[in-house]
C-alpha cells in the first residue's frame, strides 16, 4: 500500500490547479487481437512482441546511392477508355455504291425527260418528252442523292503510321489503324493520330542535382502512341503533355545525385546508363495512363549552368591537379624506397641512419626533378 501511494505521490498531476489521472500505457498500444501471456495488466506495462536480430555484424556497410526511379501513383485515368476497333469499311466498296447510287439517279431524271436534250446527246441518248417528276421519282431521287452523299461523303485515305480516333457527339466510337482508302460514316468526328516511332529532343532545361548546384541538361525520348483513344481524349494535348513530364521527370532524378563527386569515390550524373534508365522508368509510369509509350530518355548533356560553371571548371582542374601529384609522389616514393632496399641488400652501400636519409633526400629530389622536366617538357 505505501509503495503505490509513493508511485501515485511522484506522478502528480501536471497542472497544478486541475487533478489530472493516468492513462494506462498498455491502452494506447493495444490491439485488437487478446493481450500477450506476459501482460499483468498494469498501468506501465506495455506488451511488445521480441525482436528478432538477425545473425552477423550489428552494423552493416551504408548502401551507395543510386539514381532511383519515382514510385509516385500515376495520374487517374478514366478505366473505361482505352483503345478498341472503329467502325470502318473498305474504300473501294463504298465507291462503287456511291457510283451506282449516282448512275441511278441519273436514270430517273433521263427517263423523267428532266435532262437537257445537249446532256442527253454528249452521251448518245435519245431525247425524251418531260411530263413532269412524280412524287415516287422524287422520292426515288432523295434516296439516291441520300445515298451517294453518305456512301462518296465517308470516304477517306489514311497513310501507313496514321490513326483515326472517332466520336460521335462526344462519345468514343473506336479507332481505325488502316492504312489506304477506306470508309467511315460521316457521321463521326474524326481525329487524326501520328502512331509512328517519334523522338524528341528537349532544349537546355534548368534543374539542380543533389547539392543544389545549377546545371543544364538536354534529354533525347522515343516515344510512341500506343493507345490512340487517352491520348486523345484523356489530355488535351499529348505532346504538350510529354513535354511537361519531361520537364518534372528531369527535375525529380537529376536531384537525386550530385553532378561531381571531386573528393570522394561516389555514384555521380556522369553516369549516363543509370541517369537514362530511371528517367525512362520514370517517365514509363507518368506517360503510360495517357496512350504514351516510352522507349528510352536518355540525358545527352549535363554542364553547369553559366552563372557557376567558370568556378566549377577551376575547381575540377585543382581536383585532376591534386590527383595527379599524389599519383607523382606515390610513384617517386616507391621509387626511392626501391633504390634505397637494393644498395642495402645487394652490400653496395653501407649506410647509417645519417646517411640514409641524405640519400632518401637526393634520390628524392632527383627523381622530382626528372618527373617534373618529364611532364612539363615538350
Amino acid at each position: 500500500m505505501h509503495g503505490l501511494v509513493g508511485v501515485a505521490a511522484r506522478r502528480g498531476g501536471v497542472i497544478g490547479a486541475d487533478s489530472t489521472g493516468l492513462i494506462p500505457v498498455h491502452l494506447l498500444f493495444r490491439d485488437d487481437g487478446a493481450a500477450s501471456a506476459g501482460d499483468d495488466g498494469g498501468p506501465d506495462t506495455v506488451a511488445m512482441a521480441p525482436v528478432a536480430v538477425p545473425p552477423g555484424p550489428r552494423s552493416a556497410p551504408p548502401r551507395t546511392p543510386s539514381v532511383a526511379p519515382s514510385r509516385r501513383p500515376a495520374p487517374p485515368v478514366d478505366p473505361k477508355l482505352h483503345e478498341r476497333p472503329g467502325p470502318a469499311l473498305p474504300g473501294w466498296t463504298a465507291l462503287i455504291l456511291g457510283t451506282i447510287a449516282v448512275i441511278a439517279c441519273a436514270g430517273v431524271l433521263h427517263w423523267t425527260g428532266a435532262v437537257p436534250t445537249a446532256v442527253e446527246e454528249l452521251f448518245g441518248l435519245g431525247p425524251r418528252p418531260y411530263h413532269g417528276i412524280s412524287t415516287g421519282q422524287w422520292g426515288l431521287l432523295a434516296l439516291g442523292v441520300i445515298f451517294a452523299l453518305f456512301t462518296l461523303g465517308g470516304i477517306a485515305r489514311s497513310r501507313v503510321g496514321d490513326a483515326w480516333v472517332l466520336t460521335l457527339f462526344g462519345e468514343y466510337r473506336g479507332s481505325v489503324r488502316r492504312a489506304g482508302l477506306m470508309w467511315v460514316s460521316p457521321l463521326l468526328l474524326r481525329w487524326r493520330v501520328d502512331v509512328r516511332l517519334r523522338h524528341w529532343r528537349s532544349e537546355p532545361m534548368p534543374v539542380v542535382d543533389a547539392n543544389g548546384t545549377a546545371l543544364q541538361a538536354v534529354v533525347l525520348v522515343v516515344w510512341q502512341i500506343k493507345d490512340t483513344a487517352r491520348a486523345v481524349l484523356a489530355v488535351a494535348d499529348h505532346e504538350a503533355y510529354l513535354r511537361e513530364q519531361v520537364e518534372a521527370a528531369m527535375a525529380r532524378v537529376l536531384s537525386q545525385l550530385p553532378a561531381d563527386a571531386f573528393h570522394e569515390d561516389a555514384p555521380t550524373l556522369r553516369n549516363a546508363e543509370a541517369v537514362g534508365d530511371a528517367l525512362t522508368k520514370t517517365l514509363s509510369v507518368e506517360c503510360a495512363p495517357v496512350g504514351i509509350e516510352i522507349f528510352s530518355a536518355q540525358p545527352t548533356r549535363i554542364e553547369y549552368a553559366p552563372e557557376v560553371a567558370s568556378a566549377m571548371h577551376r575547381r575540377r582542374i585543382a581536383v585532376i591537379e591534386a590527383e595527379h601529384r599524389d599519383t607523382v609522389l606515390t610513384s617517386i616514393v616507391d621509387a626511392v624506397d626501391d633504390t634505397v632496399q637494393r644498395l642495402t641488400v645487394r652490400g653496395l652501400v653501407e649506410l647509417d641512419d645519417y646517411e640514409r636519409k641524405a640519400l632518401v633526400r637526393d634520390l628524392t629530389v632527383a627523381f622530382c626533378t626528372a618527373r617534373t622536366g618529364v611532364t612539363e617538357g615538350p
